[in-house]
């Protein structure tokens, strides 16, 4: 494969990064200015050109054999040779990698060998060792390729190779704007033309078969034709359900990363507020949003076709302006029977939410009221919240029921009016049409009314899940003046300032006192620090405040110097790594290397492997590593493998050591454990970081 004037050194990197993103279709909005790649971390300047750029960048790593499939599907995509030289791909299609050149021009090679060259590093290692095996199987000549191939794919399948950082479209960019990135506007305008001719096959369909019928001259070209039409009606009507369930399916994947990026990003005493019943609560409500709001809103857009067209076919008909004016008389009272149907919705949904976050409450404290609260008060108020709640569902279904039947009233009505025009000998053909019109109008209907009730039941979930839409829109704090000094600076000395809090208050809301009042506090590299305290001294929010997961009421904070706008949140929260109380940690549901390194980067290299298991011995887990049948790679959490209080508060703290924080701040983090353990653990801590802040009781 030639390479020639395709590879970029690192040194020009940041004069390509911007074209590649723009060739590639990504909206690109640039803030502040860039730095130069030549100086500092390449990680840092990735994350910070990416910031420039208001985009999002991610290490890409994958094992040998999905090498393939990484570059099918990705890009753009800045992909590593190694020794500082970078291929910047656009895209791949039919087989073909798109390349930006160094001359800015679009270059096309083959997948397949760029795939080759990416594996030809692994592969030139291990191809003598395989040889030789080859050679000591005597391996004929004719069988020795496909032989040598089929070690080199099972022996070096799950071989982690680091391939470069793919570029994406921020998660915060404006909604419509990632909508039109996946194609939505295109797919909604071919699904309005399928439905469109549909129609028009479907009325031409009618009127031959209409006018034969009335007419009593059914000859067998009208029949030819007629059938002809209803064919050709199929593969239109499959394609109409295959852009629906695209459409679903992209839409649904913008929300669902939009809401799952706006609970990362929620305000932490937001969620607290919500309680375990709430948070679940806006989980249903987020899925109901999803399902609802696009399966209403799709019908409720074909019936945008359907009804304009039908009006204009009743015009058209025997019925006239008669079948108009009912047509228009059940339109309203069809939009108007949907505002019923959503009050009566807003209604239940309110009681159903409450009695979800009872219950999760009654679950979660189960245990606590079997020991503690007396067996007649367990159940107290049950029936009557029980009652209540049918009464409300029986309401709401009553008017549901009611709209669903308009479309069957209008039928009735419909096909009444066209008695006079029946009487009075109308011409075959215009009945035929009116038929038709009343069909048309019916279905259209049908689907009007389903997709209001759809509309309108996802229009109250909204509320619920609308603080997460919104917290995923809000723009992240820049923080490139401190990625810059990052990326330039040299070693910072021990003895300088790290961490300064300058007249620092905390009031939570809805208290009158502040928790803290006026604090200042200077931190410099290399000290180790005790902070002692009663119990709701404010020990766990000055942690929190330092290590930004929550904002000062008032106050200043500089982290080396500058203030958390200019540092930004997520690079501040990297420096200064907390490890919150054993209440307000958790062991996730995965496997015990996913759980130790989740704040380093994951999937994770051989070295960040090793690196855990050697910190893990270091802190005493090496016995747990042992008991564990998979090592690291063994599930924990609440359906896996049962961890003592002891070992989470160690696997709690190797977590926050595993990301090489400049401070790191343990908040009783040797509450639970033993003296031996503790002696181990502390030592662990204060040789592993630099700067230390231990919070305990007296």
């Amino acid at each position: 494969m030639r390479l020639t004037g395709l590879v970029w050194p690192v040194r020009e990197l940041g004069e390509g990064l911007e074209p590649l993103a723009r060739a590639a279709g990504l909206p690109v909005r640039r803030r502040g200015e860039p730095l130069d790649p030549a100086k500092g971390l390449f990680a840092t300047w990735m994350q910070a050109s990416a910031d420039w750029l208001d985009l999002e960048a991610q290490e890409v790593t994958a094992r040998f054999g999905e090498l393939d499939q990484v570059v099918r599907s990705g890009g753009p995509m800045l992909i590593h040779l190694g020794n500082g030289r970078y291929l910047l791909l656009i895209r791949q299609r039919w087989g073909k990698a798109e390349l930006l050149g160094r001359d800015l021009a679009r270059h096309r090679v083959s997948a397949k060998d760029l795939v080759a060259h990416l594996r030809s590093p692994l592969v030139g290692k291990e191809c003598p060792r395989l040889e030789a095996i080859l050679d000591g199987a005597e391996v004929s000549p004719r069988r020795r390729k496909r032989a040598l191939d089929t070690l080199l794919r099972d022996g070096l399948a799950d071989r982690l190779v680091e391939i470069g950082w793919l570029l994406r479209q921020a998660p915060h960019s404006a909604f419509p704007q990632r909508l039109a990135r996946a194609g939505l506007g295109r797919r909604c305008f071919g699904l309005l033309g399928v439905h469109a001719l549909q129609y028009v096959l479907f009325l031409a369909a009618w009127w031959l078969v209409g006018r034969g019928a009335l007419g009593g001259d059914l000859a067998p070209g009208w029949m030819a034709a007629w059938a002809l039409l209803l064919v050709t009606l199929v593969p239109l009507r499959m394609l109409s359900g295959w852009l629906m369930g695209d459409l679903s399916i992209r839409a649904g994947a913008e929300l669902k990363r939009r809401f799952l990026y706006g609970a990362l990003r929620l305000d932490r005493d937001t969620s607290r507020s919500q309680g375990a019943g709430g948070a679940l609560g806006r989980v249903l409500e987020s899925e109901a949003v999803e399902a609802l709001a696009l399966s209403g809103g799709l019908m409720a857009l074909t019936s945008v076709v359907e009804l304009p067209l039908a009006a204009w076919v009743l015009t058209q008909g025997a019925g006239g302006l008669v079948h108009l004016g009912l047509f228009v008389g059940v339109l309203l009272l069809t939009c108007g029977w949907a505002v019923r149907v959503y009050r009566a919705s807003e209604r239940w949904t309110e009681k159903r939410l409450g009695m979800t976050h009872r219950l999760v409450e009654k679950m979660v404290g189960h245990q606590t009221r079997l020991a503690q609260e007396p067996a007649a008060q367990r159940h107290t108020g049950e029936a009557a919240e029980l009652d209540t709640y049918r009464a409300r569902l029986e309401d709401l279904d009553r008017r549901t029921v009611v709209l669903l039947l308009l479309p069957r009233i209008w039928l009735v009505l419909a096909l009444a009016a066209l008695v006079p025009a029946l009487a009075s000998g109308a011409g075959e053909a215009t009945i035929a049409i009116a038929l038709g019109g009343v069909l048309l109008v019916e279905q259209a209907l049908a689907a009007l009314g389903q997709g209001l009730t759809a509309l309108a039941t996802a229009a109250i979930s909204w509320r619920q899940v609308a603080p997460l839409f919104r917290a995923g829109g809000r723009e992240p704090e820049l923080g490139l003046p401190a990625l810059r000094a990052l990326a330039e600076a040299g070693p910072e000395e021990v003895g300088s300032t790290l961490l300064e809090a300058r007249g620092v208050s905390f009031r939570y809301a809805g208290r009158g006192r502040p928790v803290l009042d006026g604090c200042d506090l200077v931190i410099r590299r290399g000290d180790r620090l005790l902070l002692e305290g009663p119990s709701g001294g404010g020990k766990s929010t000055l942690a929190a405040l330092l290590s930004g997961q929550r904002t000062p009421t008032s106050g200043l904070l500089r982290l080396a110097g500058m203030d958390r706008p200019s540092v930004g949140l997520d690079t501040w929260r990297r420096r200064v790594v907390m490890v919150p109380q054993f209440h307000d940690n958790h062991v996730l549901t995965e496997t015990f290397a996913f759980n130790l390194l989740m704040g380093r980067g994951w999937p994770p290299s051989f070295d960040d492997l090793a690196e855990a298991e050697k910190l893990c011995v270091e802190l005493g887990l090496g016995d747990l590593l042992h008991r564990m049948p998979a090592g690291l790679q063994q599930m924990v959490g609440e359906t896996g493998w049962q961890l003592s209080h002891g070992e989470r508060s160690r696997l709690f703290m190797a977590r926050a050591l595993l990301q090489d924080a400049d401070l790191l701040i343990l908040d009783e983090s040797f509450a639970a454990l033993d003296p031996e353990n503790l002696r181990q653990a502390m030592e662990c801590a204060l040789r592993r970081s630099q700067t230390v802040m231990v919070i305990a009781h007296p």
